[in-house]
């Protein structure tokens, strides 16, 4: 089995509803996600993916609707104020936390086709989730 991984670095802010700690205040984070990819076989090139591809891939989608963007559940009471405000929103079903945010991830990518096996989402330097199916 062939592995490579791609690490990608954004930003974003968010909110947990029903957390009872600093993080049910809205706040942001410096985030990077680490992407696994596998393949038993590789290309005419001699790659499971190129780097490249799969960065460009990615970038692309995160700087679209996740980077420098504030990730809210569609139940947060915050959500229609900053709308109406024109603040730029990503709305997510759950409570935006690091592991729901590897899922997206993972999910976006496994639907570009690419082999992706995981993706791990680091809030901060010490602390990450992470997703595989």
């Amino acid at each position: 089995m062939y592995s490579v991984t791609k690490e990608i670095h954004f930003c974003y802010g968010h909110r947990l509803l029903g957390h009872r700690g600093k993080c049910r205040n809205l706040h942001g984070h410096n985030a990077r996600a680490i992407i696994r990819l596998e393949s038993e076989w590789l290309d005419s090139l001699g790659m499971v993916v190129d780097f490249k591809d799969i960065g460009d891939y990615v970038r692309s989608w995160l700087e679209a609707e996740i980077d420098h963007n504030m990730l809210l559940c569609r139940d947060d009471p915050v959500l229609p104020l900053l709308e109406a405000a024109g603040e730029r929103v990503f709305i997510m079903d759950s409570n935006p936390t690091a592991e729901n945010l590897a899922r997206l991830i993972y999910d976006r990518v496994a639907g570009g086709g690419f082999p992706v096996v995981e993706v791990a989402v680091f809030e901060t330097e010490s602390a990450f989730a992470s997703y595989r199916p």
